[in-house]
């Protein structure tokens, strides 16, 4: 007996389990296939919660550290506060069990089967899962949803105990004595700075001229000074050429494009230069989906271009526009497939107006253009900058380093992108994101009263700057 269902996802991530939840509300008779004992993904399980489980610890480490400039005396019988990296893991796991079993609760609230096992595209409408109960189920709609993985560079073999990934990275059992970071995306600058933070000698490598090279340049820069001055070595314009394991550690040469090389020793390398997506064992080049470079090939609606067969998340390709690699993006393109499938009126994701989230230290918020990218599409632009370092609550907090900076269009006043560098720019950017969906203008922004004394002044501040008239500057 063949199960039949409305829709199948295979990957239960953020994306997966979100488009199941949603096609469940809307009445759809829905199973989820996931090979993991546990529900969540990447995000949840080795990703997103448990690396910023890890800051957190960080931050509150950064704090302790400096008690006696908040007026609290330490026990001076004691040595100089440090990380207990096995009680920091075991919290870390009570936080990521406790959202796993949130998971579950939903599935079973919405009568959503978890079906264990490794799926497979089987024909049209068909699945056939591997594992303890193979068997063979049918939709009329399957959605690909199987996230991404760490990606290897050729040469550089990861042997998971002294060159590492993320994988690995979030678990470590000590905190090594010096460590080397390649790549300056989102998970290196986050490992960099909690590393740096837990007591390691760090090195960050770019094979780019600048850090977060996705970000605004500014932005970019900020993170370096601010890096640089938290002692943690950026090497820019540089890759990784050779990294041997030796022993307890690892030999590395760096090359730039100038062509002179240095070579360190360390305890770890992390590889971290982008995730690959996974479709191991599904079949997609049997079953006729076509791909980009790996990444399955999808419509603004993320149907592939096989009938009755759609993806979602780190795993797709939208041509030729990149495609953001965010939890939240993979979430919200998971509610567009279970709303078309469940016959509404689905619309496509506006990508200018995707939040982008980088938890290091400072931390980075963006959404919407660059000053750059504003540029190359053509608009009169005019920008707005002001330092978390004339805010109160920032001085209050002891945390000043960073800026918001607006970039708006001119002639209409539009407002075209907001970027953060500074204490708690992630949430701070809720605010610009909200704006930018309802199309406000940088005066919009001048008019919108913040609080004081809060963070959030510094993006009233800063739209003030763009039309010349700071107050507190």
């Amino acid at each position: 007996m063949i199960d039949r269902y409305d829709l199948i996802v295979i990957g239960s991530g953020t994306g997966g389990y979100v488009a199941a939840i949603r096609a469940a509300q809307l009445g759809l008779r829905t199973a989820v296939v996931e090979r993991q004992p546990v529900l969540g993904g990447t995000c949840l399980n080795w990703g997103c919660i448990p690396t910023k489980t890890l800051l957190e610890h960080a931050h509150a480490l950064k704090i302790v550290r400096h008690a006696a400039d908040w007026g609290i005396r330490l026990d001076r019988a004691q040595a100089a506060p440090i990380i207990d990296l096995p009680q920091v893991l075991a919290r870390q796991a009570r936080v990521v069990t406790g959202l796993t079993r949130g998971v579950e609760y939903l599935f079973k609230k919405h009568q959503i089967e978890w079906i264990k096992g490794t799926a497979r595209l089987a024909g049209p409408g068909r699945v056939e899962v591997s594992g303890e109960r193979p068997r063979r189920i049918e939709a009329r709609e399957i959605l690909i949803a199987t996230g991404s993985a760490p990606r290897h560079v050729p040469g550089i073999t990861v042997d998971r105990t002294r060159i590492i990934t993320s994988d690995e990275a979030v678990g470590l059992a000590r905190v090594p004595a010096s460590i080397v970071v390649m790549g300056s995306g989102a998970v290196g600058v986050e490992f960099a700075s909690i590393y740096r933070s837990f007591g390691s000698d760090v090195t960050l490598v770019e094979v780019l001229p600048r850090l977060v090279p996705q970000e605004d340049e500014a932005v970019s820069a900020e993170l370096e000074k601010s890096f640089r001055k938290h002692g943690i070595s950026v090497r820019t314009s540089s890759r990784v050429v050779s990294a041997d394991i030796d022993g307890p550690s690892v030999a590395i040469t760096i090359g730039d494009t100038a062509g002179q090389t240095e070579a360190l020793r360390v305890d770890v390398l992390l590889v971290a230069v982008g995730r690959a997506p996974v479709t191991d064992g599904l079949g997609i080049a049997e079953a006729g989906v076509a791909l980009d470079r790996g990444y399955v090939r999808v419509d603004t609606l993320y149907r592939t271009s096989i009938a009755g067969v759609s993806a979602i998340g780190d795993v797709i390709s939208l041509g030729d526009r990149a495609h953001p690699q965010l939890a939240h993006l993979s979430s919200a393109e998971g509610i567009v497939v279970a709303e078309r499938v469940a016959g509404l009126a689905a619309r496509p994701i506006d990508y200018d107006h995707v939040p982008s989230c980088t938890y290091c230290d400072p931390e980075i918020g963006s959404v919407g253009l660059t000053e750059a990218e504003a540029i190359r599409r053509g608009h009169d632009v005019r920008v707005g900058t002001f330092p978390f370092s004339a805010i109160g609550r920032a001085r209050i907090a002891n945390e000043t380093d960073g800026f918001v900076k607006i970039v708006g269009e001119a002639t209409h006043d539009q407002l075209l992108g907001v970027h953060i560098v500074g204490p708690r720019a992630t949430e701070l950017v809720a605010e610009a994101v909200v704006a930018l969906r309802l199309e406000s203008t940088v005066e919009e922004l001048v008019r919108t009263i913040h609080a004081h004394p809060t963070l959030s002044e510094a993006v009233g501040e800063a739209a003030h700057a763009a039309h010349g008239a700071p107050i507190h500057i």
